[in-house]
């Protein structure tokens, strides 16, 4: 129930030592949980406002607690975090993200007072510090994430994530796969553990977090079959290991794998042995091979080779042997684990060659002779 009621406030002047009286008008309303909340006015229409205001965002759905929104950014997103059922990758990219770069900025101000300006200028502050379009995005996206979930649970109005520019991503460039002659280069150029991985990466098409987690339970070396269905986690110390699920459930498959890889893959076990938890690819230490471990040995590959081709440009390069071996855009989304065939050809369909030259000699061979008996009829 809301009310509006005068009162009357007095206080001794200072200066002469008389009483004055000042009136106020007080709004109040429960909200309901029965909770008083109330505000005071110079003016009775200022209270009425207010009421009014309140009332339309109970009947629009859009009532929020004033004591809502004084809890801070930090503390509302650190409750929010552990109430979330994220794959272990995806928690901790959330988690550094927030503490590395939101909330040195923002974690300290109270939900209410973050303005679309703040954020903006937060917006800003990444770019200034160099920080790639890509990565400012992500940034982004998890900061707003995270307001539009405190609207969702009623801890703010509404969302200062609107209208936000952005700096523009780089325009998309066509996917040239690296050469054999460079797979292979590379491959010598880095350090003998190492090896196997990028005959299996390049042979099979997984994504490296799958290559880390790959255990020899997974590997059936008698059908020549690899199961991929869990990557490694992303760990703080490398003597740990653990496993996450796979990307998405799409990424859950089965690839049949080349004798050259399954080679590969005995060879480097018969040298280098294998984790106890199974683990076939390993640092120098016989440890859990972090990505950032591997991602060293990798550049210091390719700076020797001259290229900048990256650890995924293994798989464009698998995909690419694919196509130019006839594989269907279908089967080479199954292949790669994509959640869509759309995926695959928005990626690797400029490698399928000419198809209207393609369209056109399908329907010569099947009707060329048709067209050849047509010139031999003689009219009647």
């Amino acid at each position: 129930m809301a009310s509006i009621a005068k009162f009357s406030k007095t206080r001794a002047d200072k200066r002469t030592g008389k009483t004055i009286t000042t009136e106020r008008w007080r709004a109040r309303y429960r909200d309901a949980n029965g909770r008083e909340h109330a505000r005071h006015f110079v003016k009775k229409a200022d209270a009425r406002r207010w009421l009014d205001e309140v009332t339309a965002s109970v009947v629009t759905g859009r009532y929020v607690d004033p004591r809502a929104g004084r809890e801070t950014f930090k503390e509302y997103a650190e409750r929010w975090r552990q109430r979330q059922v994220h794959t272990e990758n995806t928690g901790e990219s959330f988690e550094s993200i927030l503490r590395l770069h939101v909330y040195p900025t923002i974690g300290g101000t109270r939900l209410a007072r973050i303005s679309q300006a703040d954020v903006q200028s937060l917006v800003r502050h990444w770019v200034d510090t160099k920080a790639a379009p890509t990565t400012v995005e992500g940034r982004y996206t998890v900061l707003s994430i995270v307001l539009k979930a405190a609207v969702k649970e009623r801890a703010l109005p509404e969302s200062p994530c609107v209208d936000i520019k952005l700096p523009a991503l780089p325009p998309r460039s066509t996917l040239v796969p690296i050469s054999t002659e460079t797979v292979v280069a590379l491959r010598e150029a880095l350090p003998g553990r190492y090896k196997a991985l990028v005959t299996v990466a390049a042979g099979t098409g997984m994504r490296r977090g799958e290559l880390l987690g790959l255990t020899t339970d997974r590997i059936a070396l008698d059908f020549g079959v690899i199961r991929v269905d869990r990557q490694a986690a992303r760990r703080s110390t490398s003597e740990q290991v653990a496993f996450a699920d796979t990307k998405t459930p799409a990424s859950v498959r089965n690839i049949a794998v080349a004798q050259v890889v399954l080679d590969a893959i005995e060879e480097h076990i018969a040298s280098y042995g294998v984790h106890d938890t199974g683990l076939l690819f390993t640092s120098t230490l016989g440890s859990a091979l972090r990505p950032s471990t591997l991602q060293r040995a990798w550049s210091l590959a390719a700076r020797q080779v001259g290229t900048d081709a990256t650890m995924h440009d293994l798989r464009h390069y698998f995909a690419s042997v694919q196509i130019a071996g006839g594989t269907s855009i279908k089967a080479l989304q199954a292949l790669l684990g994509h959640k869509s065939a759309t995926e695959t050809w928005d990626t690797y369909g400029h490698l399928m060659g000419d198809e209207d030259d393609r369209s056109r000699a399908v329907i010569q061979s099947a009707l060329g002779g048709l067209a050849d008996s047509l010139r031999t009829v003689a009219p009647s």
